[in-house]
């Protein structure tokens, strides 16, 4: 095989699949580089090109050594200037803040001494604590889940630091979910979860406590909400991290008492201000609560942190996303145990997710199978508003009620494990006694319910799940 061309590489060294830097570069047939595990698993799956849509073939792949020899050069300049570079003449900073907060601001950034060097932003910290931070990004950046810091600028004014990190598309894990339109499938949430937490066993293996885990704090690199081994996140702020010794070189004299993020605080926290790896794992669970609800903020209902504070120490624990399943928030549960010892630790909390989506797996392939048999059986299309009147019968008659099912719906919200049934009862009774009738016999079928006002309908949204195999149950003996 030989190099290619200089006019055929890419003009990053980021992979278009990956959207990070190369590790095995090799180039196609369509004149683009990629990662070779990326491209192997792309090709084989849809055998085009993942930007022409040209057919390519994983034999006709070769090493992009251009490239590879790129890369090494700019890993080699950031150890060579011992990762500490000057404004304006390594790095540009371009334009406005793409986002400030508090102490913190981002600009887009682009390198100036550095051929074809990745998409860059430069982070501008105020304040005691950036130091800190800055010192901690440097040195523990190179984990695959925790955000890639290839320096800082030098001279900087005082308690001020400019660090140099790389850019993600995606933004935050918040802004992301509050973009959506509905909460993300539960397979894509927990790969996201289970990358967050191996970053965060990194950190505990080091005896670093992060102490400001959300969904803000997660950035998203690449998402794909049909499959999960697609998505990429990383951890990164490291503001209010603690207890390690990497800190030992920084003055005393800038280090002063956290502020504590009551939100995601666990009891002992906000008690003692003891931080922890059992802290950190308490406001994990907290922030996948903060997933599975949109990003909404927990204790949102409540305005005065001091209630907050006076509910987590008493043991008031967040309730259940409605689209967190019983599985998912059994492993959660364990996360907000009130006695810290009983909490896992990273690594367990990282078996149990492993678990969890194994056993999810395994519910998704029978649901499918019972999708598909239900289907041939009513002779619809689930993912379709249907008069389904077999469906209304069956679950109706099984209630023992009579409901009028004249212009009844059937509906399965598509990429979710929500169906919705309307249908008109005029009397609570009658309503209050279907809501009872399923929620005795089947659990967590009935997800929400509610009378649609000035009317005699009812919107009832149950488990597609649970649903499926209580209707097959008795259509399909």
């Amino acid at each position: 095989m030989t190099d290619c061309t200089a006019h055929q590489m890419a003009d990053s060294l980021v992979c278009p699949i990956t959207k990070q830097l190369f590790s095995v570069p090799v180039l196609a047939d369509d004149g683009y580089t990629y990662e070779e595990s990326a491209i192997i698993a792309w090709i084989q799956e849809n055998h085009t090109s993942p930007i022409t849509r040209q057919n390519l073939s994983v034999d006709s792949l070769r090493p992009n050594r251009i490239i590879k020899s790129l890369i090494e050069e700019f890993e080699n300049s950031l150890r060579s200037a011992d990762y500490r570079f000057k404004l304006d003449v390594d790095v540009r900073k371009e334009g406005r803040a793409i986002f400030q907060v508090n102490t913190k601001s981002i600009f887009r950034a682009h390198w100036i001494t550095r051929r074809n060097a990745p998409p860059t932003i430069l982070l501008k910290m105020n304040g005691v604590r950036a130091k800190r931070e800055a010192s901690f990004c440097v040195q523990l950046s190179r984990h695959p889940h925790i955000i890639r810091t290839y320096g800082m600028i030098e001279p900087t004014p005082q308690d001020s630091v400019m660090l140099l990190q790389e850019y993600a598309p995606e933004g935050s894990l918040h802004d992301l979910l509050d973009d959506q339109p509905r909460v993300p499938d539960e397979m894509i949430l927990i790969e996201m979860f289970s990358q967050i937490t191996d970053a965060m066993a990194y950190l505990a293996y080091n005896r670093v406590t992060h102490g400001d885990l959300a969904c803000r704090n997660i950035l998203v690199f690449r998402f794909n909400k049909y499959k999960p081994e697609d998505n990429l996140v990383k951890l990164t702020d490291f503001g209010l991290t603690r207890h390690s010794s990497i800190y030992l070189s920084v003055n005393n004299q800038t280090m002063v008492n956290d502020c504590i993020p009551i939100r995601y605080a666990s009891p002992e926290l906000i008690q003692h201000q003891e931080c922890s790896e059992k802290s950190d794992i308490y406001s994990m669970g907290v922030t996948m609560w903060e997933a599975f609800s949109k990003a909404n903020i927990p204790w949102s209902h409540i305005q005065m942190d001091q209630e907050i504070c006076q509910r987590v120490i008493t043991g008031e624990k967040l309730s259940k996303p409605i689209m967190c399943s019983d599985e998912t928030w059994s492993v959660i549960l364990t996360t907000m145990t009130f006695n810290a010892q009983e909490r896992p630790t990273f690594p367990q909390l990282r078996r149990s997710l492993t678990r969890l989506q194994y056993q999810l797996e395994n519910i998704t392939r029978s649901h499918n199978e019972l999708m598909d048999k239900f289907q041939r059986v009513l002779q619809v299309d689930m993912n379709e508003v249907v008069i389904g009147i077999a469906v209304e019968q069956t679950l109706i008659n099984s209630s023992g009620l009579n409901i009028d099912q004249t212009g009844a719906t059937f509906r399965r919200k598509l990429d979710t494990n929500v169906t919705v049934f309307r249908l008109k009862m005029p009397s609570d009774n009658d309503l209050n006694s279907f809501i009872r009738y399923y929620g005795e016999h089947f659990k967590s079928l009935i997800i929400q319910h509610e009378r649609e006002p000035t009317t005699e309908w009812a919107t009832i949204q149950m488990s597609t799940n649970i649903l499926y195999n209580h209707m097959v149950s008795i259509i399909c003996k």
